[in-house]
C-alpha cells in the first residue's frame, strides 16, 4: 500500500532561531523570499496526498498563512513531539503508511516525497530519508544511521536524516505516553530489521539556526543557476 497523506511538522518552538521567533512561528520565516513552510508544501504539488500540518506555537498565524489551501491542521494544546505529534493527526490522514516532512529545511536536487514513494515497498516499517555530511549544509552533527548492504539502517554516525521519511503508523500505538519521540519507534523498528534509509542524491541544508538562513538561500540560488 502506498503512502496517501503527510505530516509536516510545524508545532515547535523554534528556540534555536532566537529573535527571530520571538514574533512568529519558525515555519514563517523567509527564505529566497518564501516561508519555509511554503517550501515544504511546494515537495507535496503534485503528488495526490491528503496534507495535514500540526501546529502549536504562534498557531494562529499559520492558520491565517494556510488558509483556503486545502490543508488540514492538527492543533497541539501541550507539545507531543514527532510521535505523539504524529499519532494525534493520524484520524485527519488516510489510513496505511504516511510521509512525514520536517518544515525547517529546503532541498537542492530531485524531489524528496517522490523518491520515498518510488522507494517504499512490503517489508518496510519506515523508509528515511538520509544524506553524507558533506552533503548535508548548515549541519553540524556526527551523522545518525549506517546502512548496510541491503538498505537497512542502525544507530551510527554516518548519514544525516533530513527529516523525509514513510513510515507504518501502527507501532505509535504501543507506546504510553502521550508526548514521544519517534526515534523510540525507530527504535522497535530497528531491532525487528525493518527500518530502512534511502540515499538523496542532491543537497540539504537544515534551517534550524540564524546562521542557516544565508546558506540556504545560496544553496537554492546556485539551484536556480544551474
Amino acid at each position: 500500500m502506498k503512502a496517501r497523506g503527510i505530516l509536516i511538522f510545524a508545532a515547535g518552538l523554534g528556540t534555536r532561531m532566537g529573535a527571530l521567533t520571538a514574533d512568529r512561528p519558525k515555519p514563517l520565516i523567509p527564505v529566497k523570499g518564501r516561508a519555509l513552510i511554503d517550501h515544504a508544501l511546494d515537495l507535496t504539488e503534485g503528488l495526490d496526498l491528503t496534507r495535514v500540518v500540526n501546529t502549536h506555537y504562534r498557531a494562529d498565524m499559520i492558520v491565517a498563512h494556510l488558509t483556503g489551501r486545502g490543508i488540514a491542521l492538527s492543533h497541539e494544546a501541550d507539545l507531543l513531539e514527532t510521535g505523539g505529534g504524529l499519532r494525534y493527526a493520524l484520524p485527519l490522514l488516510p489510513p496505511g503508511p504516511v510521509f512525514t516532512l520536517n518544515s525547517d529545511a529546503v532541498w537542492r536536487g530531485p524531489n524528496p516525497l517522490a523518491m520515498l514513494a518510488q522507494g517504499w515497498r512490503e517489508g518496510m516499517e519506515g523508509l528515511l530519508l538520509i544524506v553524507p555530511r558533506d552533503r548535508a549544509v548548515g549541519h553540524p552533527g556526527r551523522g545518525d544511521f549506517l546502512p548496510d548492504a541491503g538498505g537497512r539502517i542502525t544507530r551510527g554516525p554516518g548519514l544525516v536524516y533530513v527529516g523525509a521519511q514513510i513510515l507504518r503508523p501502527g507501532a505509535l500505538h504501543d507506546i504510553p505516553e502521550a508526548a514521544f519521540s519517534l526515534n523510540r519507534v525507530w527504535d522497535g523498528m530497528i531491532a525487528r530489521g525493518t527500518l530502512y534509509g534511502l540515499t538523496y542524491p542532491g543537497q540539504w541544508c537544515d534551517v534550524g539556526q540564524p546562521a542557516s538562513i544565508p546558506l540556504a538561500e545560496a544553496m537554492l540560488e546556485r539551484a536556480h543557476v544551474s
